[in-house]
């Protein structure tokens, strides 16, 4: 008769039994009989509650999937000789990405002769990280890339801290008009995990 090494509901080791005494343990327990490592020999078998086990690990899937941030990069293109105004308008797009929690690619795109002058398009990135600084950091330095050179900004643990707290004033406020039009007290605030997707734009 076949035989199983048997682990009770509360993990411990019960000892080697027969599939058959292992199934009645089980059921006086009003449990279920779950073979948890088949090439083990002999086999494994676990008394547990199968349902809750399995709404469980359900659950742990869940929450996992929940948390999960995906990671999103997006680009940025510039010129070694952009004006100021673009200058400022793209540097607005990074700390909008950034703040997003998103990674963002910055390339520097030389034409003709520029890339003779490379410390140019350095310069440029070099002064854009400084001046993201506070949200952004450097995960990859200016690199050379054919004609281009390109550096990686990842957001700093600062990055849309207060785009949170302006959404959650506006939240407050918004529950707040609403319960004075109903009469009801404001609900509580509830804190929501962003989702990102991951992609790639072009600004």
């Amino acid at each position: 008769m076949p035989r199983v090494r048997l682990v009770d509901d509360d993990g411990s080791q019960i000892g080697i039994k027969t599939t058959d005494e292992a199934r009645e343990y089980a059921y006086a327990k009003n449990l279920d009989l779950v073979e948890v490592a088949a090439n083990a020999d002999p086999p494994v078998a676990r008394v547990m509650d199968y349902g809750k086990y399995r709404y469980e690990q359900e659950q742990k899937a869940k929450l996992a999937r929940k948390h999960q941030l995906q990671i999103q990069v997006k680009e940025i293109k510039l010129r070694p000789k952009i004006g100021n105004h673009d200058y400022e308008t793209k540097k607005g797009h990074v700390l909008r990405f950034l703040n997003q929690r998103a990674k963002v690619k910055v390339t520097i795109m030389f034409r003709g002769r520029e890339n003779l002058h490379p410390e140019r398009g350095r310069d440029l990135l070099m002064r854009l990280a400084e001046d993201v600084r506070e949200v952004g950091l450097i995960e990859q330095p200016p690199l050379l890339d054919g004609r281009n050179m390109v550096m990686l900004l990842g957001p700093t643990k600062n990055a849309g801290v207060k785009r949170d707290a302006e959404d959650e004033d506006i939240q407050r406020g918004e529950e707040a008009v609403q319960a004075d039009r109903s009469g009801e007290a404001p609900a509580a605030s509830r804190d929501e995990e962003p989702q990102p997707r991951e992609e790639v734009v072009e600004a």
